[in-house]
Formats: C-alpha cells, sequence, structure tokens
C-alpha cells in the first residue's frame, strides 16, 4: 500500500507541470493586458522536456522561471514592454526537439531561449545550436554535463556536474574516504553519463565501482553486494532515487547516499522514502532559506502566484529568468535577437540580487555549489 501511496503522490507531482504550460499567456500578462493590445511583447522561449525521466526537474525549474517572468511583468515588464513567457514541450526526441527549436525561431519578436529542461534536452539543444548557427541566445539551461562544449551561442550559469561531485566528495575525503559506489537511474543515465562521472572521479584520486544499469532500482538497492562501497553516488531524479533506498533500507549495513542537483530532497520527504538512509544532495543555487536577495524575492514571488514548497530547483529557475532579464534590460534600444545574443556573448559579471555569474573559461557562469541532507528522521538539513 505504502509503495501505491507514493507513486501516486509522483503521478499527482507530475501532473502539475501539464496544469503549468497549460496556463493562458493572457494570464500571465494581467497586468499589462491594456497595454499589450498596442504594445507588441517580448518572447522568451522556454523549452522543456516532459517525459517520465526529466517531468520533475523540468516541473520546478518552470515554475521558478514563470514566477519571475509574472513578476518581471508586474512590474513593469523588459523596457516598459511586456514579455510573453512561452513554454514548448517536447517528448525527449530530437524529432519533437527539432519543432520546438523551429517553433521559437519562425517567432521574429523572439529574443531568447531561456531555462531549458531536463538536462538531456539542455545538452541536445545545445548541440544544435552550435551545429546550425541559428542566431538565438540559449540562456541558463539546465546543462549539468560537464563534458558538453560550450561555444559562443549557449550561457550556462550553474556548476556542472563535475564541480558537484567534487564539493559533495571533498568530505569523504577529508575523512580517507576514496571508495565510491555509482549508481545510474537507468541505462540511458549510464549510457549520458558514464564517461562524466568516471572522468570527475578520476581527477579527485577516487576508485569507483559501478552496479550494472537497470531500471528496476529497488533491485540494484536490495542486492548491493556486503563489500561494496558504504557510500553511493546516484545519477538520476528523485522518483528513481526513492526507489533505490527503499532497496537500500533492507539491507542491514548502513549506506549514505550522494546525489546531484537533479534531486529534490523535499520530495523525497513527502514521499516517505529514505527513512533509514541519509542522502546528501548537491546544489547549485543557495538554500531556499537563505537571507540573500534573490532567495527572499523568490520566496515571495512563489507565495504570491504559485502554491508550491520552495526548493532549490525552482529556484534555479528562477535566477535563470532574472539572469536572462538583467542582460536583456542592459541592451537598451535596439533590442532584438542580434543584439541580445551579443550582449550575452560579453560574458559580463551580473550580480542576480547576491546569486555572482561571473564566466570562467570553460564558459560557466557559476561555481557555486553547496550541499543539503535529509536526515533518517526526515529533517533537511543544509
Amino acid at each position: 500500500m505504502k509503495h501505491e501511496k507514493n507513486e501516486l503522490q509522483t503521478e499527482q507531482r507530475r501532473t502539475v507541470l501539464q496544469r503549468i504550460l497549460a496556463i493562458s499567456a493572457a494570464a500571465m500578462l494581467a497586468p499589462t493586458a491594456v497595454r499589450a493590445q498596442t504594445i507588441r511583447p517580448w518572447v522568451i522561449a522556454q523549452i522543456v522536456d516532459t517525459t517520465a525521466q526529466q517531468q520533475d526537474v523540468s516541473k520546478d525549474y518552470l515554475i521558478g522561471s514563470r514566477a519571475a517572468w509574472q513578476e518581471i511583468n508586474a512590474k513593469g515588464g523588459l523596457q516598459g514592454r511586456p514579455v510573453k513567457h512561452l513554454s514548448i514541450e517536447t517528448d525527449g526526441s530530437a524529432t519533437s526537439l527539432r519543432t520546438a527549436l523551429d517553433s521559437a525561431q519562425s517567432i521574429t519578436s523572439c529574443v531568447a531561449i531561456s531555462g531549458t529542461a531536463g538536462d538531456r534536452t539542455a545538452q541536445a539543444l545545445t548541440n544544435l545550436l552550435r551545429a546550425e548557427r541559428s542566431g538565438l541566445a540559449h540562456v541558463a539551461p539546465w546543462l549539468q554535463n560537464a563534458s558538453n562544449e560550450l561555444d559562443d551561442t549557449t550561457f550556462a550559469i550553474f556548476a556542472d556536474r563535475q564541480t558537484q561531485i567534487s564539493h559533495i566528495v571533498k568530505s569523504l575525503s577529508l575523512v580517507g574516504t576514496k571508495d565510491l559506489g555509482v549508481i545510474y537511474a537507468s541505462p540511458q543515465e549510464y549510457a549520458l553519463y558514464r564517461a562524466d562521472i568516471e572522468r570527475s572521479a578520476q581527477r579527485m584520486g577516487m576508485q569507483i565501482s559501478t552496479s550494472p544499469p537497470t531500471h528496476d532500482l529497488k533491485s540494484v538497492g536490495q542486492k548491493l553486494a556486503a563489500t561494496s562501497p558504504a557510500v553511493q553516488l546516484f545519477v538520476g531524479g528523485t522518483p528513481e532515487l526513492a526507489q533505490l533506498t527503499s532497496g537500500l533500507e533492507q539491507q542491514s549495513r548502513q549506506r549514505y547516499v550522494l546525489a546531484l542537483a537533479d534531486v529534490n530532497l523535499q520530495t523525497m520527504k513527502e514521499m516517505g522514502a529514505a527513512r533509514q538512509t541519509p542522502v546528501f544532495a548537491a546544489q547549485t543555487v543557495p538554500m531556499v532559506n537563505s537571507s540573500l536577495p534573490v532567495v527572499r524575492a523568490y520566496r515571495a514571488a512563489m507565495s504570491k502566484y504559485f502554491d508550491e514548497p520552495a526548493n532549490p530547483l525552482s529556484l534555479a529557475g528562477y535566477i535563470a529568468a532574472r539572469y536572462t532579464f538583467e542582460v536583456l534590460n542592459r541592451v537598451g534600444a535596439g533590442l532584438n535577437r542580434q543584439t541580445a545574443l551579443a550582449a550575452f556573448q560579453k560574458r559580463e559579471s551580473a550580480d542576480v540580487g547576491g546569486f555572482i555569474v561571473s564566466y570562467n573559461a570553460a564558459g560557466r557562469g557559476s561555481q557555486f555549489v553547496t550541499q543539503s541532507m535529509l536526515s533518517k528522521d526526515g529533517y533537511t538539513v543544509g
């Protein structure tokens, strides 16, 4: 019964994404509806992957971005014109992504693509834009893969997977832990991210052992050998991690799970997962109870526009939209697709309410990583 309840909670959460995607753009622009009749809005496209494996990340990232754009419109929009935040669904296929990009490109007033999610789609769109030089800026995608080559059309502002692993494993190395197990959410994650993970582990001097990839994560947790590392790095999303921990808790040996920024510990808690297995999760944004101005503004916007609890993924979506706005607002008169791309290509540092975007040699705008823990008693600790 508990397993069925958890599945129901997960499905209920995922259906929220469909409701969010169905929100009318007219409702978003209600504060400026009269002016919008005579003033053509700017268009910011957001491409989101609605497949089962990516929905949880996409939903939260989209909600945070939408809250930011609604807030921006309520305060007068971009350069005195409203912003139409256009969310475009994809089903994870190359054909669907091609259609989504064509849709954005066909809108002459679309000045940027901002907040692509999740990681697979962000990676695929980065590669597609690099190949065809479309002239559209690809801003603040949820792009986690450290191996993905970034050119002058994609502007990733959050720390990559390698930086996350380095941060979360640092505490292990301080206490002499050199062995790390790795579990992938599915064979697809294994194929996509194995090289990135192994490269990261090698650079940190960690010895890793990888569990055979499968969709049956509960079985993986149940069948871990007694000699396998006590610390396991999980690469995947929240529902899959919940399945894994349900298996781990049937073992007599205590395990510790390290998760990356795709995982939402708040959802884990709501699902009743990891009751006996401590989970440490990296996150690429400040804690949601931080006193930073951008976090306070995010909480206020979420409270005003959505009945959703604060979490790192929606905070990331909010910051993605706010950064996009800050750079576009610098352009001044003559804003269009070309001048927008040129503005982002300057890669100037930006202070987004205390979250600093400052590009490094690898083309990443932030190396910020912190972590939180879901303890055995159900508390989330920063």
